[in-house]
């Protein structure tokens, strides 16, 4: 099939529950008059805990630096009331490599909120860090457009039953199917040879659910967060261990997921701005 010359641009936004960012479609025109709709390349990785304190902050940081490291172009994306991905990143200095932060948090009535929400054309990566008592019946919004969904986890009886009841919700009622691999599992703050950690291990194995990544409890997202710095921007001999912990991670985000509908259904020339 043959395309024309022009291309044409839709703006698909969504704003309820607000928790999705709007979605940049881009339309061509063929000669016989149809119209094909691609969703420009990036990825959107929600991580997700409604249980405070789990770590979602510190992963969703951790990967904006991973990205940025890499000469992409992630945005970070704050719903969290407490602010803390959005501090991180006004603590960056301007010779590190930029990370386009949204502090979704706030509510600006002197404009919309699709507007609020919007993303720079060129991003590579949107990293979504959600805040704590997110309710389950959420999680069909939340979930809806995200290609990973990293659930972070603690070595403690209490957090073990929270991510027990997570990965249900996400599988029951956000509909999410184990085959799409589209859920992962990362075990932080762990102490090896603990029994804690023993337990969890054997937990995690019982859900059928990747655990994508097992990460140390290290001083050296402490300092991170302090320098606004991730732990790949740091000094290899000083980070070394850390680096290594995230490798499996990046690599299962790299994987594709399964082939979804698009929740906006085929663009149409009524909503199509040139």
């Amino acid at each position: 099939m043959t395309v024309g010359v022009r291309e044409l641009t839709v703006i698909a936004c969504s704003d309820a529950l607000a928790l999705r960012p709007c979605r940049r479609l881009r339309t061509l025109e063929t000669q016989s008059g149809q119209y094909l709709t691609n969703k420009v390349t990036m990825k959107r990785i929600v991580v997700l805990n409604p249980k405070g304190g789990s770590g979602k902050t510190t992963i969703a940081i951790n990967l904006a630096g991973y990205f940025a490291w890499r000469q992409q172009k992630p945005v970070l994306m704050d719903f969290d009331p407490q602010g803390s991905s959005v501090r991180w990143v006004k603590k960056r200095q301007p010779t590190q490599a930029p990370i386009h932060v949204i502090a979704a948090f706030e509510k600006d009535n002197r404009t919309t909120r699709a507007f609020q929400l919007r993303v720079p054309d060129d991003s590579t990566h949107v990293i979504v860090d959600t805040p704590a008592a997110v309710d389950s019946k959420q999680f069909p919004e939340v979930t809806r457009d995200a290609d990973k969904i990293l659930v972070p986890v603690l070595p403690s009886d209490i957090d073990i039953h929270t991510c027990s009841r997570t990965i249900r919700d996400l599988l029951l009622v956000a509909k999410i199917r184990r085959e799409d691999d589209r859920i992962g599992v990362v075990a932080n703050r762990i102490r090896r040879n603990t029994l804690t950690y023993q337990a969890l291990i054997r937990f995690l194995q019982t859900l059928g659910i990747p655990i994508v990544a097992t990460i140390r409890d290290s001083q050296n997202y402490a300092r991170c967060a302090e320098l606004g710095l991730g732990v790949h921007e740091m000094k290899s001999y000083i980070a070394r261990e850390d680096v290594e912990q995230w490798e499996p991670l990046v690599q299962w985000l790299d994987k594709p997921t399964a082939p979804r509908e698009s929740p906006y259904g085929p663009a149409t020339p009524a909503i199509v701005s040139a």
